[in-house]
């Protein structure tokens, strides 16, 4: 059988992942699986032969060509050249795995095969970890939860078998239809914005006689135009230790583990989401590091965060692929008063949740996708400027489980960052805890636990106030701020 039979063509925005990758920001999503004990290495190929290998995406490589790019399957594919044991260095312990970790996201796949690699490493102090690597292009996080999700088991008993994906129904809903149809590159001479609006208008109105049918797709062609002209006429984010010119080495780091059951308290006593609490937490964490190496908090000034959002139900994570947008998230870091930072967080995501950026930025990266590289990348280069980091949250499962008959004591990830934004913050919540990963340029941040180490402590706050102050109505941020200041001498 000629390649060109058992080819099948990378969606548009798979493709714009692929074309994403550059030496100083790879598109890899690193995560690392802490185990209690050792890890049965021939079980464990078992285990990913008859699971994850049934998805045949992990037996297929990415050619990118002129006349576009391919999943093609690797004739040549051995599983032990995916899945390799290592071993660490000196004491074997966090540091060790650490410089590991960093060398890791710091080195490219190999693009003559499939875009994964798992790597075990069987001296930890502990017990076994499993390190993987994947291309973005395969799968976005959401989806690679629910695929790594399908090698685990309830029990250590349970034993290996065949499992296979689900066949899921085609996406019917008109609106998806008629926005795929729309993602042409823009024509020379017109506006994308308002090509595009002007295009949905057109088409729905076609497909859909019924005048007030039509009248909603015009509304929505308006909203979805002004959200684009937001996004890409969103002024450069301010010049901050975080921005410069990056290198090709990254350094990764994690922080000590939240309960997830205090978090979900302190979002109830304020009326705020998990995520508001968490994001106030990440941003009092990165402020207070800013002013411990010397910045003045008088100028600190607020930073955005692309932060994506998942937009397909979690039952249809399976189809792998990438189907998320992107939202633009101001961290407001000038806000001294931790509760005041949280109800500001809070007000933004809620401004950003009744908006469609999230959608429009899928379809804007399809429509990337489409042309060549050589338009892609200035674009990319362009919205990176408008962010200083990415940060992404993604939930994972809230019970024990066991891989190849080992149990996972911690979940961790890294997310990779586009363009020449240096800075990566992921988290994940796993059997009764909340995990925090970061990932940094080394040129800009050299070491980026000296930021993550500060999330608990920023945590801590709300928790006290949490606890101290009247749970009727919203608190006021100054009174808490002062109760902060008066009684637990926190500044």
């Amino acid at each position: 059988m000629t390649e060109e039979l058992i080819k099948e063509p990378i969606s548009k925005v798979d493709t714009a992942w692929l074309r994403m990758e550059q030496p100083t920001n790879l598109m890899m999503i690193n995560g690392v699986i802490n185990l209690e004990g050792p890890l049965d290495y021939t079980r464990l190929l078992e285990t990913i032969e008859q699971r994850f290998l049934t998805f045949r995406r992990f037996r297929q490589k990415a050619v990118d060509r002129t006349s576009g790019a391919h999943w093609v399957i690797d004739k040549d594919f051995d599983i032990r050249s995916h899945v390799r044991r290592t071993a660490l260095p000196g004491a074997a312990d966090q540091k060790e795995l650490q410089i590991l970790v960093s060398e890791l996201a710091s080195t490219p796949l190999d693009q003559s095969r499939p875009l994964w690699q798992f790597h075990v490493v069987e001296n930890y102090t502990g017990g076994a970890v499993l390190i993987s690597r994947i291309h973005h292009c395969i799968a976005d996080g959401i989806a690679l939860v629910q695929v790594f999700l399908s090698l685990t088991d309830p029990t250590p008993e349970s034993r290996p078998s065949a499992r296979k994906p689900e066949v899921w129904k085609k996406r019917r809903a008109g609106e998806a239809q008629v926005f795929q149809r729309l993602l042409d590159p823009a024509r020379e001479g017109l506006d994308f914005a308002t090509h595009l609006g002007q295009k949905l208008i057109k088409e729905g109105s076609r497909m859909l006689r019924d005048p007030m049918v039509a009248n909603h797709y015009a509304n929505e062609a308006g909203e979805i135009v002004r959200e684009l002209a937001h996004s890409l006429t969103l002024a450069d984010d301010p010049k901050t230790r975080f921005k410069g010119r990056l290198g090709t080495r990254k350094q990764v780091a994690w922080a000590e583990p939240l309960p997830l059951d205090e978090v979900k308290a302190v979002s109830k006593a304020f009326g705020c989401t998990v995520n508001d609490v968490l994001i106030a937490a990440v941003t009092g964490a990165i402020r207070q590091y800013m002013i411990c190496v010397g910045d003045d908090p008088k100028d600190l000034q607020d930073i955005r965060v692309t932060v994506p959002v998942n937009l397909r139900p979690l039952e249809h994570a399976l189809e792998l692929g990438n189907h998320f947008g992107l939202v633009f998230l101001s961290l407001p870091l000038s806000v001294e008063n931790p509760l005041e930072r949280m109800y500001t967080v809070n007000d933004r995501m809620n401004e950003l949740k009744s908006s469609k950026q999230a959608a429009v930025t899928l379809g804007f990266l399809a429509a990337l996708g489409m042309g060549p590289s050589a338009v892609q990348k200035p674009v990319l280069e362009m919205l990176s400027q408008k962010a200083t980091a990415v940060l992404t949250n993604v939930p994972g499962p809230q019970q024990a489980l066991y891989l190849a008959g080992s149990k996972m004591k911690e979940m961790m990830f890294w997310v990779p960052q586009n363009g020449n934004i240096g800075l990566g913050i992921s988290i994940l919540s796993y059997n009764g805890k909340v995990f925090f990963g970061m990932i940094s340029d080394h040129r800009l941040v050299a070491d980026p636990s000296a930021i993550i180490s500060r999330f608990k402590g920023e945590f801590e706050k709300l928790l006290y106030l949490g606890l101290m102050l009247p749970l009727e109505g919203r608190p006021n941020a100054q009174t808490a701020q002062n109760l902060l200041v008066n009684s637990l001498k926190i500044t």
